[in-house]
């Protein structure tokens, strides 16, 4: 099995980074092949909503990382994203590069409506903000991030297993025991 892990952190030893670490690191003590792309040290431009992505089947921009990630996220099993929270939505790197995909990810029928081309793909989301908990969840803070991960990954067909929400991080000097528990077992999850 493949796993494409998308840190849009761009922190490499934020509280996300470590997160998607100890995922991987499970992952690959469970024999998966993973490819771990820190989305802040991409090279990429962002989308420009030409739309002709959507006629060509394929980015038509100059050819950059996007396409190389488009090329893994089509061919991979199953992809990890995280991301902080930032204004209660994904970092702009990670949204940048998810509008990038839109030609490998979503079609359109005649008619115009939404055609998921990723089905059967599996996926984990990450997030991690500094609001203390109960307020990331009242706030809409981590919430608010998820549902953006899940409506760009829903209407691409791939099914959410489960998800790691970190609230509080500047309190946190080191991960919490509970956390890389369920780091681990979430990217266990994705062998079901």
């Amino acid at each position: 099995m493949k796993v494409l892990i998308l840190n849009g952190s761009p922190r490499k030893n934020g509280k996300v980074s470590q997160i998607l670490n100890i995922m991987q690191n499970q992952l690959k003590k469970d024999g998966f092949e993973t490819q771990f792309a820190d989305v802040n040290s991409l090279d990429f431009k962002c989308c420009t909503g030409c739309m002709k992505c959507r006629k060509e089947g394929n980015c038509i921009l100059t050819k950059d990382d996007a396409h190389d990630i488009g090329n893994v996220l089509k061919n991979c099993d199953a992809v990890i994203v995280g991301s902080p929270v930032y204004w209660g939505n994904i970092n702009g790197k990670l949204k940048c590069l998810f509008d990038r995909q839109v030609a490998i990810m979503m079609g359109e029928n005649k008619t115009g409506i939404p055609v998921p081309l990723l089905k059967g793909k599996k996926a984990l989301v990450v997030n991690a903000c500094t609001t203390p908990f109960p307020f990331n969840l009242l706030a809409g803070q981590s919430t608010k991030a998820y549902s953006a991960v899940k409506e760009i990954l829903s209407y691409s067909g791939i099914k959410i297993k489960g998800r790691i929400f970190l609230a509080g991080t500047t309190k946190i000097e080191s991960l919490p025991k509970k956390i890389i528990k369920r780091a681990e077992k979430l990217a266990k999850k994705l062998e079901k």
